[in-house]
C-alpha cells in the first residue's frame, strides 16, 4: 500500500524526491567512485598509467550497456505492469531480467578475454600503456562482468517497484568500498609500478560486494513484493519478452552509441598525444558529475512516468515530467557556474603534470556548456522508455550518436583540430535537442497531449 501511494497519491514534489534523491546520490557516489581510480593512479604522476586505466572507460561502459538492457528494459516493464495491476506476469519479468543478465554478462566476459590483445590495440593501446590496460580491464571487466552487470540490473528492478533508497544504497556501497580498498591495493598490498592493477582488484571486489547486497535484499523482499530471480516462475508472455527487449535494446543500443563516441575521442586525440588523451580522460570523467545527477533525476522519475503512463494518469505523468526537467536544468546550469569558476583546481585533483593540467584545463571549461543541452537530449529518451516506446528512444539515440555526435568529431577535427573534437559537442546537442523537442510533441501517447 505505501508503495502504491507514492505512484498514484503522493505530492508529486514528495514522490519525486523519494525517488530522485537516493538514485541520484548513488550516481553522485559512483561518480566519485570512478574518478577515485583516476584520482589515485593520478597521483603516480605517471600519464602513461593514467591514459592506459582511460583507454578501458568505454569498454566498462559497454558493459553496462547490457544492465541498459535486461535493467530498464525489465524495469520499465515491470512499472506498467503493476500500473495495470499484472502482479503475476510481473513476476516472470523480474526472473527472466535477472538471468538474462548473467548469460549476456558472462558472454562479454568471455569474449573479451579471449579477444583482449586485438580490442586494446584496436582502442588506440600503444607500448607505453599496454600492460596498464590489460591490467585493468582484466580485472574489472573479464572477471568483475556478472557481478557489475548483475547489481546494476538489480538495482534497476529494486528501483523500478519503488525501493529507490535499497537501490541507493546498494550502488553506494559498492563505490564507497573501492574508494577505500584502492589505496590499500596500491600502496600497502602490491609492489610499486603495479598501482594499476591494485585499482583494479580493488573494483573488482567492490562490484561483487554489492552484488552480494542486492542478492541479500531480493531474498528479503520476495514474499511481499514481486521481484523473485526464482526461474520456477516461468518464461513470461511472448509479448512481454519482446516488450523487455522493445525497450532495453534501444537503450543498450543508446548507451553503446555514447561509448563509441568515447573510443572515438579517445583515437582521435591519441593521434596528437598519449598526454592529451590522459587530459581528455579526466574530463571525461569530471564532467559527469552533473550529469550523474541528471541519470539519477531520470532513474527516479521513470517508474513513476511508466506507472502513470500504463495507469494513464496523464495529469500526474506530466506534472512529474515538467517537475523533472526543471531540476535537471536547474543542476546544470549551476555546474556551469561551479565548473569554469574552479577549473585547474578541479584538475590538479588528479594530476600535477603541467602539461596534463594546462591541457585538461581548457578542455573541461568548453566541455561543460554542453551540460544542459546533454541533459534534455538523454532526459527524453528515458521519457520514452518510461512510456514503453523503444523504437522512439532507439531513434533519438541513433540520431543523437551516429548522425550528430560522431560524424560531428571528426568533421570538426578536420576543420579545426584537436579543439574542433572538444567543440563538437555542443554542436551536435544543439541539433539533438532540436529534434528530441519535436518528436517529444509529436510522438508521446495521445491521451497526455491534452
Amino acid at each position: 500500500m505505501e508503495k502504491n501511494e507514492l505512484f498514484e497519491s503522493l505530492p508529486v514534489p514528495v514522490a519525486l524526491r523519494r525517488m530522485i534523491v537516493p538514485a541520484a546520490v548513488s550516481q553522485i557516489i559512483v561518480l566519485i567512485y570512478n574518478m577515485a581510480d583516476t584520482f589515485y593512479i593520478g597521483r603516480t604522476n605517471n600519464p602513461y598509467m593514467l591514459a592506459g586505466a582511460s583507454l578501458i572507460l568505454p569498454v566498462f561502459n559497454m558493459l553496462l550497456c547490457l544492465s541498459s538492457l535486461a535493467g530498464i528494459g525489465g524495469g520499465t516493464l515491470l512499472s506498467r505492469l503493476l500500473g495495470v495491476g499484472q502482479e503475476d506476469e510481473a513476476r516472470k519479468v523480474s526472473a527472466f531480467s535477472f538471468w538474462l543478465a548473467i548469460g549476456l554478462s558472462l558472454a562479454f566476459s568471455v569474449a573479451l578475454g579471449v579477444f583482449m590483445g586485438p580490442a586494446l590495440r584496436f582502442l588506440g593501446a600503444g607500448d607505453n600503456i599496454f600492460l596498464f590496460a590489460r591490467q585493468y580491464s582484466f580485472c574489472v571487466i573479464v572477471l568483475g562482468a556478472v557481478p557489475t552487470v548483475l547489481s546494476n540490473v538489480m538495482a534497476h528492478l529494486v528501483r523500478s517497484i519503488g525501493y529507490s533508497k535499497e537501490a541507493g544504497f546498494g550502488i553506494t556501497l559498492g563505490a564507497v568500498l573501492n574508494i577505500a580498498l584502492d589505496p590499500v591495493f596500491m600502496y600497502l598490498l602490491l609492489p610499486d609500478g603495479q598501482q594499476v592493477l591494485g585499482v583494479g582488484i580493488a573494483t573488482l571486489l567492490s562490484n561483487c560486494v554489492a552484488c552480494g547486497y542486492f542478492l541479500v535484499i531480493l531474498w528479503q523482499i520476495r514474499q511481499h513484493t514481486v521481484l523473485t530471480a526464482d526461474p520456477r516462475t516461468g518464461l513470461p508472455k511472448a509479448e512481454n519478452i519482446r516488450a523487455v527487449f522493445g525497450v532495453g535494446i534501444p537503450s543498450a543500443v543508446a548507451s553503446l552509441l555514447f561509448d563509441l563516441d568515447y573510443v572515438v575521442i579517445d583515437k582521435l586525440m591519441v593521434a596528437y598525444s598519449e598526454v592529451s588523451l590522459a587530459a581528455i580522460g579526466i574530463v571525461l570523467k569530471v564532467e559527469r558529475l552533473p550529469l550523474n545527477v541528471g541519470i539519477g533525476i531520470c532513474q527516479g522519475m521513470v517508474p513513476l512516468v511508466a506507472y502513470n503512463c500504463a495507469a494513464r494518469n496523464a495529469k500526474r505523468m506530466n506534472q512529474v515530467i515538467g517537475l523533472s526537467m526543471a531540476t535537471g536544468l536547474v543542476v546544470a546550469a549551476g555546474s556551469i557556474l561551479l565548473y569554469e569558476a574552479f577549473t585547474p583546481a578541479i584538475v590538479r585533483v588528479f594530476i600535477a603534470d603541467p602539461e596534463t593540467v594546462g591541457l585538461a584545463t581548457t578542455f573541461l571549461r568548453i566541455r561543460i556548456l554542453a551540460t544542459p543541452l546533454m541533459f534534455l537530449s538523454f532526459f527524453t529518451v528515458y521519457i520514452f522508455q518510461g512510456f514503453g516506446k523503444g523504437g522512439v528512444s532507439l531513434f533519438l539515440g541513433v540520431v543523437r550518436w551516429a548522425v550528430f555526435n560522431i560524424p560531428m568529431l571528426y568533421l570538426l577535427n578536420f576543420l579545426v583540430g584537436m579543439y574542433g573534437i572538444v567543440w563538437s559537442q555542443i554542436a551536435a546537442d544543439i541539433l539533438t535537442v532540436a529534434v528530441s523537442a519535436y518528436v517529444y510533441r509529436t510522438r508521446r501517447p495521445a491521451f497526455a497531449r491534452t
